[in-house]
């Protein structure tokens, strides 16, 4: 095998790779995606407990978290709203399967429930919800001003969304992360970016924090009454 040969074939095979990785990231599948979601999982704890610490969440809370992944952020909702309910919707079976499992006890006592869905059709009826949180998945809505009207939809007047994700543009080292966003295919955003889209979708009060020294964000709207 001629040298070249050899860069074209390794090239070839780690372009797959990664493409193989960036589309588990958007939907995980099978066994990979399982292996996908428990490490996002544990990798996005941190900043999903930064990113809720900017909202107030009550006790007896509804909630709804869209694109609830492994089910992490559910867990954790449902410990803070102890005696509220908390939806997760996500449009990978296996994003469904693990979710529910992380939360078994919850969903079996009615708590928690955990369905297969999309945001751009959310299966709630109006005003449902007291709050709204969006995990590292808002990158990857298929429509995203108008997934943002739909979930306005569904949340209570006076409810919030929470939009938290661990990257945006403009951030600390961004340069390195914008071919990572690229090869996800996913919509990267400034901060004001964040905060123009919230608002031009019928969200009142947006406020966008940042967490700059890990390049975290938290874009946060309100439904008006």
């Amino acid at each position: 095998m001629t040298e070249s040969l050899r860069i074209i074939l390794v090239t070839a095979v780690s372009f797959g790779v990664a493409a193989a990785f960036a589309n588990q990231c958007r939907r995980p599948t099978w066994w990979p995606g399982r292996l996908v979601l428990r490490n996002m999982n544990r990798r996005h704890s941190g900043v999903t407990d930064w990113g809720l610490s900017h909202v107030a969440v009550e006790k007896g809370f509804t909630i709804l978290d869209v694109g609830c992944g492994g089910g992490r952020t559910i867990q954790k909702l449902a410990a803070m709203a102890s005696t509220g309910r908390v939806c997760g919707i996500d449009y990978s079976a296996a994003s469904v399967a693990t979710a529910r499992s992380l939360n078994a006890a919850s969903t079996g006592s009615g708590r928690v429930d955990i369905q297969r869905g999309s945001v751009s059709r959310l299966p709630y009826p109006d005003a449902t919800f007291d709050l709204v949180t969006a995990v590292e998945t808002h990158y990857y809505w298929p429509d995203l001003p108008a997934d943002l009207r739909e979930i306005l939809r569904v949340l209570k007047p006076g409810g919030k969304l929470a939009i938290i994700a661990e990257t945006y543009r403009g951030r600390s080292f961004d340069l390195v992360y914008r071919p990572a966003m690229k090869l996800l295919r996913a919509t990267y955003l400034t901060v004001a970016e964040h905060r123009d889209l919230l608002s031009q979708a019928g969200y009142t009060e947006v406020a966008v924090s940042e967490e700059r020294g890990k390049g975290w964000i938290c874009a946060v709207g309100r439904r008006v009454l």
